[in-house]
Order: structure tokens, then sequence, then C-alpha cells
């Protein structure tokens, strides 16, 4: 899915905006439009603001944004400190609710979650997805509805995961066989796991139709536009916290996002066009070698009532690229990292894996289901390090009341899942990376106990959770499986957190793998 909070500010909100339009017009903008949202904001303290959720108070205009910190989850969970588990932010002409704990998260995502199925789309998001029609941002309906069926029921089905398998595979290997080149030097090891999911998820879409050096070829001109394309959607945008001025796009991102948009769209039209041209008249085979053939097939036999269009097939290629190629990988990383720094657990997962597969073998998907530590470690990295860690924001289709306190129709809720994995009323040395505690738990990624929930809960749950798990454990376990992985000398890992788009290491995991297997062929 596409993974997107467009607030990322840096500590001085107004120093960091990027404008192509004179200081001088933006000022002059702002003045005037303060007049009006100051007179807004005095009528509507007078219509009872006083059951709106505690929070600190805000300046003219510009509300809290000046006082935000780039890293939102934890400036988020410092805020719940003294303000309490539900508190309110004043973001320009924007109410944002924090939500940072277990009790209220199930009030959000299961007592209320119709009334909180919506999203606030992001004038960036909005343009990169097709305005919005998407699984991510789509509005809650029958549209949304047939999506996720498609996503969840059909497309990201265990049957069709397994029928790409071999895809998966193959770029699996031909990684494994780059490292093994590169065995002794150092390589970057966050760049070549998304170059690797990235594949991956390239080659599931349609594997089957795009072969050689076009696949190659392609691959980079994603990498380009994916980096291009996440910096415009963490970018703090003027046109989201006063919608009032959105149609001036300050900053242009909306015009820089309406560039990148279309070199996608060619990508897709010249894959659905090849596709279409790839199987021969009459071929009456029923099985789908990617994704887009699937995709293709379900718009073909598809609902009369509400159709799978071409537009809506391409906002979900656009899901899988921008959206699941980012978080598996930086999951991945954090995890890497974390195994690394505590050489017991490295030991321990190294262990289960040559007892499982045997030093003479690869590691096959078919052999994470026996890996139960490997997915202790999966659940303790997603724990420690959700990849969304206040999740996609929601937006309430009414005013409801949560935790005792008013939530008005049309604020963005941000639910902070980092801050409640790391509650110590819940966790015991809850900044300790110990996947022991989840061997023989209760815990899963289901969203039913919201004590831990990293995919969310409710009906916006992520539609991809099936695929996220494959791919993170299986090349999870094929890197700790394939080498042994050590710092260079000197060095320590580096742990620390950096908010964006995605949770992501703040300094990239540099490590030198060595060959653990008994036959050289293997890497090859």
């Amino acid at each position: 899915m596409l993974l997107s909070i467009t607030m990322t500010p840096q500590s001085n909100f107004l120093e960091n905006l990027e404008m192509d339009a004179s200081t001088s017009t933006i000022v002059t903008l702002l003045a005037l439009f303060a007049i009006t949202w100051y007179a807004w904001i005095r009528v509507k303290s007078k219509k009872g603001s006083s059951s709106l959720p505690p929070g600190p108070r805000g300046l003219p205009l510009i509300g809290n944004l000046a006082s935000l910190d780039p890293d939102l989850h934890t400036y988020f969970a410092g805020l719940a400190r003294t303000y309490g588990p539900i508190l309110k932010l004043q973001l320009g002409s924007k109410l944002a609710i924090i939500v940072s704990s277990p009790d209220l998260a199930r009030e959000v995502l299961k007592d209320h979650d119709i009334t909180f199925a919506n999203r606030d789309v992001p004038a960036a998001a909005r343009i990169a997805t097709y305005g919005g029609l998407d699984i991510a941002w789509s509005p809650y309906g029958p549209e949304w509805r047939m999506l996720r069926k498609v996503c969840v029921l059909k497309m990201l089905s265990n049957s069709t995961l397994d029928s790409v398998y071999g895809l998966r595979r193959r770029e699996v290997q031909n990684t494994v066989a780059y490292i093994h080149s590169k065995a002794g030097s150092t390589i970057n090891v966050g760049e070549q796991t998304f170059l690797t999911i990235l594949n991956v998820v390239t080659s599931m879409l349609w594997g089957g139709t795009v072969q050689g050096e076009e696949r190659g070829s392609l691959g980079a001109e994603f990498r380009r536009v994916v980096a291009d394309m996440t910096e415009l959607l963490g970018a703090p945008n003027i046109s989201d916290f006063f919608p009032a001025l959105a149609r001036f796009d300050l900053q242009g991102l909306v015009r820089k996002m309406s560039g990148l948009a279309p070199r996608f769209d060619q990508i897709f039209d010249r894959m659905i066009e090849k596709q279409l041209n790839f199987d021969a008249p009459g071929d009456s085979s029923s099985e789908c070698k990617d994704f887009l053939q699937f995709l293709l097939k379900v718009k073909d036999e598809g609902d009369v009532k509400t159709p799978l269009t071409m537009t809506h097939i391409k906002a979900l290629l656009m899901d899988m690229v921008v959206g699941g190629s980012d978080t598996s990988s930086n999951a991945i990383e954090f995890a890497i990292a974390e195994v690394m720094n505590k050489p017991e657990v490295m030991r321990k997962a190294q262990d289960e894996l040559d007892n499982v597969v045997g030093k003479d073998n690869m590691v096959e998907e078919s052999h994470i289901y026996k890996l139960a530590y490997l997915h202790a470690i999966m659940k303790e990295t997603l724990r420690l390090h959700p990849v969304l860690p206040l999740l996609i924001p929601h937006c309430p289709s009414e005013t409801c009341t949560i935790g005792g306190y008013s939530v008005p129709k049309g604020s963005r809720i941000f639910i902070n899942v980092w801050a409640v994995h790391r509650d110590p009323s819940i966790w015991e040395n809850p900044m300790e990376f110990k996947p022991e505690r989840f061997l023989d738990s209760k815990f899963d990624y289901s969203g039913s106990d919201f004590n831990y929930f990293p995919f969310g809960s409710g009906r916006r749950i992520c539609a991809g959770i099936a695929m996220a798990e494959r791919m993170f454990l299986y090349f999870l376990a094929t890197l700790l499986h394939s080498f042994d992985w050590k710092l260079p000398a000197g060095e320590k890992v580096d742990l620390t957190e950096k908010f964006g788009i995605v949770l992501k290491l703040k300094n990239p995991l540099v490590a030198t793998p060595t060959p653990r297997l008994s036959n050289p062929a293997l890497y090859r």
C-alpha cells in the first residue's frame, strides 16, 4: 500500500518550506488568510471546544506547526506523557488528534471502525494515486470494498502468492550471488535490500512478461522515480495545512508530483499493452503468471455494479511498487541491524536455520513455516520499529466521542502504534530487542489485540500482510543462512530511527558478509 504521511516538518517549519513563489507573496496571502482563520477559531471555541482533548497552546494562524519536531512519533509520545493518551494539535487549519493507548486505539479502530474508515487525502498523494483511487486512500464505500476484495481474497491470497513464488525465488537468488561476489568487502545492506524487494515486487507484477535487459532497465527507472516521489510525499505542504490555499500550490509540490505521475503512468501503460499482446489469441489457459495478468483477468470478469477499471489497476500497481518496496526493505534492514547488535540472537537464528534447512541447501519459502525463532524476530522487529509508526491517518466521517472527548468530523487522527509498542506498562523491558517474548505468544498481525498491531486494525488494516510476511521472512532467512554479518572494525550498530513516510534507519547499515554454506555452488 502507499504509505504516506505528508507531515515531516523540520525543527522550524517556516524556515524549511521550499517555495517557488516569492516570499512577499506568500506572506501577504498568509496574512490575509490569518484573519479568516483566527475568526473561525474564535467562533469554534465558543461552540464547545472545551470538550476537545487537551493539548499545547498554538500560535495564531499556524497553530502548533512551528513547534513540531521532525521525529513525529517520539514528539507525539512526549506530548502524551504531558497531556495524556489522547491530545490535540492545531496544524494550520487542520485539527489533529493523537491517540497513544491500546484502549483508545480500540475505540477508534474497532468500536467506531466505520466512522473512522475514511482518509484525509494529502494533495501530493491525490496526484500520485489517480485521484485517490488506490486501496490506501480510496474513501470507504463500494469501490474500496471491491479493491479490498481483489487484493486480499484474490491477488494477495496464499494461492496466488504460491503461484508467483518462482519469481520471488529468482530475485532473491540473484541478490545472494551478488553479495557473494562482494564477500569480504562492505556493502550497504539497506540499499541491497531495497533493490531486491523492488525487483521482487516488479517481478511479481509483470515477471511473466518482461525479460532480460528490459527488466533491469525498468528497475533502474523505478528506483529513480520512487526516490523522487517519496521525497515529495514526505515534504511539509502548505496546501494540506491550509486547504483554502491549495489552489495556489505555493510550494509547487503538486506541480512536481504531476511531473512524476505521468512517468509511472507511461510505464504502466507500456506493461499493460505488452501484457494484452502477450497471450496468444484463443489461449484458454487460466494460469496467471504474474499479478498484472491476474488483474486484467479480474477486470474482464468483473462485477458490473462496481467494475475494476484500468485506472483502478494502475492505482493498485502504484500501491505495490511505492508502498511494497519501501516498507519491507526498511523493516528487513532494522531486523538485520538488531540481530547484528545481539550476537546471541544471530547465533540462535542461524542454529535454527541450520537444523531446518541445513548448510548444504538454500532456504526455500516452504522452510519458513518451521522457523519459529525467525518468526519471533520479525514480530519483535515490528514491535520496536513498526514500519508505519503512526499508521496512515484516519478521518472521521462524523463527530464522535473517544475517551470522553469530542473528535470533530474531518479531523486527522494519528494512532501512535510506536508508543503503544514501547509502553512499559504493557511490555517488560520495552526498549530491549528480545525475540523470545514472542515465542509461544498469542500475538499475531490480525489487529485483534491492541497491545500489538503493527499493520493496523479494522477495515483499513494493511491489505498486504500475507505478502509482507513472506517477503520479510524469506529474504531475512536467506541472508542469515547464507552469510555471517560483521561491522567494519571499531564500529557499532547504530539503531537510531528517522521518521518519514515510513520508519527507517537514520544511518544506513554497512556490513561485511562472509559465506557460511558448505557448497560454493549454492551461491551461483
